[in-house]
């Protein structure tokens, strides 16, 4: 929602009771420019924008301003040495601005702020009688005939001074300003129909703009709380351990990085960290939109806001409170709505025409059949005044913001966090879509996959030999050769191994009571002349297969094959499948050799494999895919950062924990689900076809009624309840994908439940 450009339009969302917090003041580093952040808890639509800029734009040293219609923040970039110039110039606009106590900005640490009700119980009562007495004013002038009596315009002024009391005072500011915006055309036909004696219609005119008004900002706030949920879900309370072993409750915030907290059955996590002792299952879903817990013990991460389901456990702070995953979802979900998408940008660019236009027409309506054809006077007025409601801009306006951050706040309930609005658009266009094996296709890290027994031992007996070679080398097969073992013989003691030896390139060797023993690979083998058929065959079965192979020998005994590879995600086959179904190209891309490359492919069922591919290589499929259409890269966020930034589209994987996911890709999957890719692309097909809705809805609804008013069919209250009809359709219409999308169910392994 955020935007640079003028915009002369906007809808009469309240800004009553407007309270602006200053940030703390950021200076660019060689620029000279500093940025300040306001906070603006009435900014719902973008006449306070357009109001806002007209004003600060003519200030001498400001630079920039960027606005955020769903968090109601605006940053302004200047060179001012002190604020108090862009307060003063805010406060002539009426939007009387305070400096927070705390000064800090929307989203970072701080204090829970109790979520204030948009529309006061007294805004509520005050609508109530405005509508009262412009009801009580029409039924007079029904029951007596007379329009113009005393008791007609008496209640009629009641009314349009107790209900349209806001509209008129910020019409007043638009014109003080030379600000054309819908409050200017709302205020005018409400003059003007009391000026030709509809008095009657000029309240009820004015009740029910100010009436959809409040039932607007009740909407709106749906979007907004959808996003602002995030920010109560770490807590604000935290046990820290003492040295002596005892723990003291404090604020979570306070809690220092490398501290150690405990957290208890049922508590949420207050910050992240690494556990030290106990085992536990925590309930992910708020970060990663896993729908399943996760066990986690000594060693595992855990998440700010993320669930303890059922045992106590200890860990270690590692973040900062405004340094945590969850804070950093938080400004990732709000830097994507200060980033408007190129629907929003067409409509605003629209409107800005749009509304002068309207105005123009509707003079042209009152002037020129009186003038050039002799026509009634108040006729021809009464039409364009009509015109002037009917052409109020606000439907339009709130169409796509409203749709674009339900979106957003959608995919990110279900771990998928979008840059902006402008991908999130685009994942539509997807046609093809390149992804990373390792860690992305495959889980990367190897693990055993085939265990053959040669010779005399047991196969358990080979994997503790085996394992007590592994345990003393950092090898990765000799890792993934460990891990296995400990799955199998648990907290087994493994046996000692002696005269240890690495054996460059080929493996490892020791002594085990006395014994030597090898654990290596097929080269080690033919050294130590052991190959024979049945081995051969079962090392190529295995190789052809795209697996490493490790040969454990005793003495001059072989006991066991043992084959390693990188497992295949178990969601990757659906997703690809899931992908190729939505009709989007997907390849392979590694630095594996071919053959390795063409047998994950294969598992997976991607045709299009490339192997021995370095960074650079990788840059230039990407680029060569682009030729076909829009293009996707999904990888890790680091190693293929060159990719990602080439493609129209970069996909992170498990981006939970991790900046430099969330850095540089555009959107970040918090798991390693890929079928959440097919998901986003649905949501952008779903989005685009709501958008499409809306647009049409706002500017149809007003091309029947500028019919009917033109042909003296319409009237000013049915014109009020067009305009209104058409703002709270597009608005209800946008919040439908804050449910499940329409066709598109949650991801697999994501939940709905934040």
């Amino acid at each position: 929602m955020s935007t640079c450009e003028k915009s002369g339009t906007g809808c009469g969302c309240s800004t009553a009771s407007a309270s602006l917090r200053l940030s703390p003041t950021a200076e660019v580093a060689g620029a000279g420019v500093r940025t300040d952040v306001f906070s603006i808890d009435k900014m719902d639509c973008p006449t306070e924008e357009a109001l806002i800029r007209k004003k600060l734009t003519a200030l001498e040293g400001v630079s920039g301003l960027e606005f955020n219609l769903m968090q109601r923040t605006v940053t302004i970039s200047h060179t001012l040495a002190e604020p108090d110039e862009l307060v003063q110039a805010l406060r002539e606009i009426d939007m009387a601005p305070s400096q927070a106590a705390d000064g800090t900005s929307p989203g970072e640490g701080g204090e829970k702020e109790a979520p204030q009700p948009t529309v006061s119980t007294v805004q509520w009562l005050t609508m109530a009688i405005s509508g009262a007495t412009a009801l009580g004013s029409e039924i007079v002038a029904w029951t007596t005939g007379q329009e113009k009596s005393l008791p007609v315009i008496a209640l009629a002024l009641f009314s349009i001074a107790v209900g349209g009391r806001e509209p008129i005072r910020k019409a007043v500011t638009a014109l003080r300003n030379f600000s054309l915006n819908m409050n200017v055309l709302m205020s005018v036909a409400v003059i003007g129909a009391a000026v030709i004696g509809q008095w009657p219609e000029a309240a009820v005119v004015i009740w029910l703009f100010a009436l959809a008004e409040k039932i607007e900002q009740l909407s709106l706030d749906r979007a907004r709380n959808a996003i602002r949920g995030l920010m109560t879900l770490a807590p604000d309370k935290a046990n820290l351990l003492e040295s002596d072993g005892t723990c003291r409750e404090v604020d979570a915030k306070s809690v220092q990085a490398g501290r150690v907290v405990r957290v208890n059955p049922g508590e949420r996590i207050p910050r992240d960290g690494i556990v030290t002792s106990g085992d536990s299952v925590v309930n992910q879903a708020p970060i990663t939109g896993e729908s399943m817990p996760v066990e986690k013990r000594a060693g595992d991460s855990v998440f700010a806001g993320t669930i303890n389901e059922t045992g106590s456990f200890d860990y270690r702070v590692t973040a900062g409170a405004d340094d945590s995953t969850l804070t950093r979802i938080i400004h990732a979900v709000e830097q994507a709505q200060a980033s408007r998408a190129p629907t929003q940008r067409f409509v605003d660019s629209f409107a800005r025409i749009y509304t002068p236009a309207v105005f123009g027409l509707a003079v042209l309506v009152a002037v020129v059949p009186p003038v050039l054809f002799g026509q009634p006077v108040s006729l021809w007025v009464y039409k364009a005044l009509v015109l002037l409601v009917i052409g109020c801009p606000c439907a339009l306006v709130i169409s796509t913001p409203v749709t674009v951050v339900s979106g957003l706040a959608a995919a990110a309930r279900h771990g998928i966090l979008i840059k902006g609005g402008a991908y999130l658009e685009a994942g539509r266009k997807l046609r093809s879509l390149a992804l990373d094996k390792t860690g992305t296709i495959t889980r990367g890290k190897p693990a055993v996959t085939d265990v053959r027994v040669m010779g005399s031992a047991s196969e358990g007996e080979a994997i503790r030999l085996a394992a007590a070679l592994a345990g003393r080398s950092d090898h990765p097969v000799s890792g993934a050769v460990s891990n296995h073992a400990r799955g199998i013989i648990g907290a087994e003691r493994l046996a000692d191994v002696e005269h240890f030896e690495a054996l460059a390139g080929r493996g490892i060797a020791g002594s085990i009571n006395g014994v030597r023993y090898h654990l290596g690979n097929h080269r080690l083998v033919e050294e130590l002349g052991l190959c024979s058929p049945r081995i051969e065959d079962s090392l190529s079965d295995l190789e052809e297969a795209g697996k490493t192979v490790v040969v454990l020998i005793r003495a001059a005994e072989p006991l066991a094959i043992v084959g390693v590879a990188d497992i295949v995600r178990e969601h990757s086959r659906e997703a690809v499948r899931d992908l190729q179904s939505l009709g989007v190209h997907t390849v392979m891309l590694t630095g594996d050799n071919p053959h390795t490359a063409r047998v994950i492919a294969e598992v997976v069922g991607i045709e299009d494999a490339r192997g021995n591919l370095l960074p650079d290589d990788k840059l230039t499929v990407v680029g060569e895919l682009a030729r076909r259409g829009e293009v996707g890269m999904v990888g890790d966020g680091i190693n293929d950062a060159p990719a990602l930034a080439k493609a129209n589209i970069g996909f992170a994987m498990g981006a939970a924990g991790t900046d430099t996911a969330l850095e540089t890709a555009d959107v970040a999957l918090m798991d390693d689900d890929l079928r959440k890719i097919p998901w986003f692309i649905r949501l952008s097909r779903t989005m685009n076809g709501v958008l499409l809705q809306n647009i049409v809805l706002a500017l149809g609804i007003k091309a029947v009624f500028f019919g009917l008013a033109l042909t003296g069919h319409a009237t000013l209250w049915m014109a009020v309840f067009a305009d209104m009809g058409a703002s709270l359709l597009v608005v209800f219409n946008g919040l439908r994908l804050l449910r499940e999308p329409g066709g598109v169910s949650a991801p697999h392994g994501a939940t709905t439940e934040a």
